[in-house]
């Protein structure tokens, strides 16, 4: 009875885990489903293991082995690799634990709560990454980071060069910056200014890009 309750936590672990903080916030159906799975089967190998005579030394190189499977599908995020050895850590606390006990609950409630709180869209909202291909061969650092400033409407930001190419005249670059903030609007029960003579032509135009979409 105590093993139907650890499954039933880590599977509700997991599932807040993968649809409630990771997809509402990357949209990316198959991680979800790939979280949830890694999570699943490690669970049940972790369970199998616990319940027979095989050395721990073991288990800790299967967790070894799937911590260096290289992920061939498509590119993931850094970010999303987090919450692969999340769901992994989840499956193990609960699958090595064999029976709920404070400390498992606690850690598995930890995993999922830190996770969330860190990959929170409101928390270094304002940091920026881009990866940028500039029509001229910077060799010059000040010159290339006035450049990538200009372009970009911000201040000190963090320039990496990625290649130069003097046959093409390209520097491509990778940006990590702080975007702008963006000023508060005016409050509503502020009059409207009074249309200036070129009002109808904004409205009209306004109008066409309405219809068209």
């Amino acid at each position: 009875m105590s093993q139907l309750i650890v499954i039933a936590i880590d599977l509700l672990a997991i599932g807040l885990l993968a649809f409630a903080v990771y997809y509402p916030r990357h949209r990316r159906r198959d991680l979800a489903v790939a979280f949830v799975g890694i999570n699943v089967g490690v669970l049940a190998v972790a369970m199998v293991l616990g319940s027979s005579t095989i050395s721990a030394g073991l288990g800790l190189g299967l967790f070894g082995v799937l911590s260096i499977i290289r992920l061939r599908s498509r590119e993931i995020e850094q970010s999303e690799i987090a919450y692969y050895f999340a769901a992994l850590a989840i499956g193990l606390i609960a699958g090595i634990s064999g029976s709920i006990t404070w400390l498992s609950a606690l850690l598995i409630a930890l995993v999922v709560i830190v996770i969330s709180i860190v990959d929170s869209p409101q928390l270094l909202r304002r940091s920026q990454e881009r990866s940028l291909t500039l029509d001229r061969a910077y060799l010059n650092d000040a010159e290339l980071q006035t450049a990538v400033e200009e372009l970009l409407g911000c201040e000190n930001a963090t320039v990496t060069v990625r290649s130069i190419d003097l046959v093409s005249d390209t520097t491509s670059v990778n940006v990590r910056y702080n975007s702008p903030r963006v000023p508060r609007r005016a409050n509503p029960s502020t009059p409207a200014t009074p249309p200036t003579t070129n009002s109808a032509t904004i409205t009209s135009a306004t109008g066409t890009l309405q219809v068209q979409r």
